[in-house]
């Protein structure tokens, strides 16, 4: 079943459904979704300039907190990543901009997966889609983008790729 489609009204909008992405890469996400709430509890909403700023201390107590995925590379990653969306918001004066401001989903692709921790191939994809920017249709990205077995994830229920 494709994640939950929405046009993110803030950056910590950006920032959950991206974070979502990153927890989601070699994990069920089934068990995701079950702790989601408590991850974004954790997280303060996905508040960008506080999870920027959070301390050793803070990312050790997130680590032992059971509400959450205690992957301590991951959460390392939110912090990092969280810093890397505030910078691309204040260069391009927006997110949104940023995520436009490529020839091509395959240029935007590349450069996410460059400036962003644990977002690889599936995870663009699928963020682009839940923030509902324009993706190519998920059966011809697939066939060239992800390996046979991955490719059942979302069959036959796959999202078209065009924004609604």
């Amino acid at each position: 079943m494709p994640p939950t489609r929405v046009r993110p009204k803030s950056l910590a909008g950006y920032l959950d459904s991206m974070t979502h992405r990153v927890f989601q890469a070699g994990m069920s996400w089934n068990v995701v979704d079950a702790k989601w709430s408590g991850i974004q509890e954790a997280f303060h909403g996905f508040d960008p300039e506080w999870v920027a700023d959070m301390s050793p201390s803070q990312v050790d107590h997130i680590a032992n907190d059971p509400r959450v995925i205690r992957n301590r590379r991951k959460i390392e990653a939110t912090v990092a990543n969280a810093h890397t969306m505030l910078d691309l918001d204040r260069t391009h004066r927006g997110f949104r901009r940023y995520l436009r401001s490529f020839p091509d989903y395959d240029a935007l692709s590349k450069d996410l997966q460059r400036q962003f921790h644990f977002l690889g191939e599936s995870g663009v994809w699928n963020f682009l889609w839940s923030v509902d920017e324009a993706v190519p249709p998920y059966q011809e990205w697939a066939a060239t983008h992800l390996p046979p077995k991955e490719r059942e994830r979302w069959e036959p229920a796959s999202p078209t790729g065009s924004r609604t």
